[in-house]
């Protein structure tokens, strides 16, 4: 299917890694010019190579921290007018145990996961709206929609997210610019590697195992967690001609670990 969307631009903030990762290949495949910024030069120039390589597109990496207002003005300056916008980010630690959860992490999260965005897209949805074009796409978490202890700090600022992300979207969407969120479960990220690798080798067991184990525990209908691929060809979607008449929605992608009728 032809999603509508060659040679649109799009900024995708957390990008070089993971879910952005793979959503900024979807798009690139789309034909869609992609902009990635990412924190960590190395692995974000050889994640932009690799997509320009396979795809063929138009793809620019731009190293910088998207939660600090000299690194948006760095992005900013790169990709001044994106057709489409999504925003990531490099999750906050597990939280096993409310009580340890310090105002430093709180302060952190909020800044990470709910204050830039919100910023990044104060400054480019008036543009969309002018252009008459528009789709951001939040890559939040499930934890947004169904709290657990464990994603704390995740969940309480993605949710927030969402919010805000529904509730903007109800004022543009008679302007063509769409807004919705995706809130995806276990997948098998970087990060979600590295922690479960750690847990895994402490425990003696393999990554496999432990994985097995915990979608048991999680009652995950899948019986597996997804792959990052799984979100990235999601965003594309959402960002497609296609999508014009859905928006302020946020879909559960969790493999079935949640218990909902709506």
């Amino acid at each position: 299917m032809d999603l509508g969307i060659r040679g649109r631009k799009a900024l995708v903030n957390g990008g070089s890694a993971g879910m952005g990762r793979s959503a900024a290949q979807a798009l690139a495949r789309e034909g869609v010019e992609v902009f990635i910024s990412a924190r960590t030069e190395e692995r974000l120039v050889r994640a932009c190579e690799e997509i320009a390589q396979e795809t063929g597109a138009r793809v620019t990496p731009v190293c910088a921290d998207h939660s600090s207002e000299e690194g948006r003005a760095k992005i900013l300056a790169a990709c001044p007018d994106p057709d489409i916008l999504v925003g990531t980010c490099a999750p906050p630690p597990m939280t096993p145990d409310y009580r340890a959860v310090t105002d430093e992490q709180w302060l952190s999260a909020i800044e990470i996961s709910l204050l830039s965005p919100v910023r990044f897209m104060r400054e480019v949805i008036d543009g969309m709206v002018e252009r008459k074009w528009g789709r951001i796409v939040n890559i939040a978490t499930v934890a947004a929609k169904y709290p657990a202890e464990i994603r704390l700090l995740s969940g309480n600022t993605r949710a927030a997210l969402s919010n805000y992300s529904v509730a903007v979207s109800k004022v543009v969407a008679k302007h063509n610019v769409v807004i919705n969120n995706l809130l995806p479960g276990m997948h098998h990220s970087a990060f979600v590697e590295k922690q479960f690798n750690e847990r895994a080798a402490a425990a003696g067991i393999t990554y496999d195992e432990l994985v097995e184990q915990f979608a048991k525990e999680w009652n995950i209908a899948a019986g597996r967690f997804g792959d990052c691929d799984d979100v990235g060809d999601f965003v594309a979607m959402f960002c497609s001609q296609q999508v014009n008449y859905i928006t302020g929605q946020s879909l559960v992608i969790d493999g079935g670990a949640t218990n909902s009728t709506f």
